[in-house]
């Protein structure tokens, strides 16, 4: 298995202590198009966050409060339901929502390989283990959702 390259994130150190060339693979250039949470919920050309500043949208009909609940509520918006962890299964897709000492700051959507892709920031795009980006700036995933892939 030939070993991705190394990425070409330029980020703050400590930032993403566990992100190696073992473990992710950048997958698009630098982009302020979009953010993680669009990304995750698979949208390219917007940025969402619940309460977010200018450039920011949400939809109406979930909570803008900045919390795990409105996060978790978006997903659900669109047929997602919460699961136990973020193992790969076969005719599924999962959303993995990390979470710090001050609440949600990252979302990741699992792959049809079991992979994960995230947005990072106005950062690159990557494809990664679960645990790549846990810890530093995302803290850990603590909510997993699903649904059927697809959709």
């Amino acid at each position: 298995m030939a070993v991705p390259p190394e990425p070409s994130i330029d980020v703050p150190e400590g930032a993403f202590p566990n992100l190696t060339s073992n473990n992710s693979a950048t997958t698009s250039p630098a982009t302020w198009d979009y953010n993680c949470i669009a990304w995750a919920f698979g949208r390219n050309d917007l940025r969402l966050w619940p309460g977010g500043p200018d450039g920011y949208r949400w939809p109406w009909d979930v909570s803008a409060s900045e919390t795990l609940e409105s996060i978790k509520h978006l997903f659900v918006s669109v047929g997602y339901t919460e699961c136990d962890d973020g193992s790969w299964q076969p005719g599924l897709e999962k959303i993995a929502i990390y979470v710090d000492a001050e609440g949600p700051q990252h979302a990741a959507r699992q792959l049809a390989t079991g992979r994960w892709t995230s947005k990072l920031g106005s950062l690159e795009d990557i494809e990664h283990t679960l645990d790549a980006i846990q810890g530093g700036d995302y803290g850990y995933p603590q909510v997993f959702l699903k649904r059927a892939a697809g959709r």
